[in-house]
């Protein structure tokens, strides 16, 4: 019970810089008392005092807003974040390492018995409002977009976003990045379900200029292995104002 505790004040001190002593985190975050008086329920639950263990269940959540059901299984070193608003359902499993922060709910949407709720594996990070809902599987490492609802399998190290969640082609976006950084301009929070349609262009810029440099630079490479002595014009990129486009599109 120490070793588990000791491992959850030091997760909040990693993972929230706000925490400033053991003594605020003991007393004040109710994502460790959830924590805490869900393994005394769980444990209840296993040996068969239901009731009980709902009334511990009851309990925490009239006192830190975090609905956990008791039969719900959640590992070490587990992290909620403000937490307002969670909601695990019964046959829910987090593995460790996990965090979830505020209105995450981890649902089912079958009135059946048995494996109803999602399964987290390790080191998955859920964003704030987000829904995962029914026996699914979200893989290691993975990671749930702010107010997504996810309804299939995510593989594990991906990200899933949006209405319904999809993968992000992580391939795509670090081709993106790469290319950003390269000319100059932040891609910073720009995602690729935004509906804005300066966003929308500025990643259709981005993907051209990657496919663009490619096939010039092969061409270059074949002009000089034919001897043709290439010259790199400077002119457009020198002109080319980055600071301006990272105004325009913050």
């Amino acid at each position: 019970m120490f070793s588990h505790l000791r491992e959850d004040i030091a997760v909040v001190f990693e993972r929230d810089p706000a925490a400033r002593s053991t003594w605020e985190v003991l007393t004040l975050y109710p994502g460790v008392h959830a924590l805490l008086l869900h393994r005394l329920a769980h444990r209840l639950w296993h040996w068969g005092l239901k009731w009980l263990a709902r009334l511990v269940s009851f309990f925490s959540r009239w006192v830190t807003g975090i609905e956990i059901h008791p039969g719900a299984t959640i590992g070490r070193r587990v992290f909620i974040d403000h937490g307002m608003g969670v909601v695990v359902g019964e046959t829910a499993e987090i593995g460790d390492d996990c965090t979830l922060y505020h209105g995450v709910t981890l649902g089912g949407t079958s009135w059946k018995k048995g494996k109803r709720h999602p399964t987290l594996g390790k080191g998955v990070v859920v964003g704030a409002g987000a829904k995962i809902l029914g026996p699914i599987l979200i893989g290691a490492g993975a990671k749930v977009g702010s107010n997504a609802v996810v309804v299939k399998d995510v593989p594990d190290n991906a990200t899933a976003v949006g209405i319904p969640a999809r993968i992000l082609d992580s391939d795509q976006a670090k081709r993106r990045e790469e290319q950003a950084k390269k000319i100059g301009f932040s891609a910073y929070a720009i995602s690729e379900d935004m509906n804005d349609p300066v966003v929308k262009a500025v990643h259709a810029l981005l993907d051209h200029t990657v496919t663009t440099d490619r096939r010039i630079s092969e061409l270059v490479q074949q002009l000089r292995g034919l001897g043709v002595d290439v010259q790199e014009d400077r002119a457009v990129a020198d002109g080319f104002d980055p600071n301006y486009l990272n105004k325009i599109v913050d």
